[in-house]
């Protein structure tokens, strides 16, 4: 079963809003990292490398969680539980994409040692529960 996200919570996932991706490591102990993320039609895209331990904890198990919230309004937030689906397929493009979002750069350019980066995958959320107030 999926869920759908509202206008509201888009709107705000287009915008420069930084998200908080939870997965679950090994031990069963959470991991949250904060991320630059964009809007696929309901589902949620962030980039990160296949070396890190978020890429890891998913390949292991894909359950997450991605907590929305505004820095300009903490009150508000929404947590969107899932599972995700990671491809290396367009990974270095979705990096670009999302750093010119939040940066107006390329990654390259708004992080010159990135070209010691590990591969650079997708992970693409399907929600499942959306909870909280936006």
């Amino acid at each position: 079963m999926s869920a759908q996200l509202s206008d509201e919570l888009k709107a705000l996932l287009d915008s420069k809003v930084f998200i908080a991706v939870a997965t679950i490591q090994p031990d069963g102990s959470p991991q949250v990292s904060p991320v630059w993320a964009k809007r696929d039609g309901d589902d949620v895209l962030f980039s990160t490398t296949v070396d890190r331990r978020k890429t890891k904890n998913l390949n292991a198990d894909p359950r997450v969680t991605v907590m929305v919230q505004p820095a300009d309004n903490p009150y508000a937030y929404a947590e969107i539980r899932g599972t995700a689906e990671i491809t290396t397929e367009g990974g270095q493009e979705l990096i670009d994409e999302l750093s010119v979002k939040y940066t107006g750069k390329k990654y390259a350019e708004f992080n010159p040692t990135s070209a010691q980066d590990a591969a650079r995958v997708v992970v693409r959320v399907h929600p499942r529960k959306v909870v909280g107030r936006v």
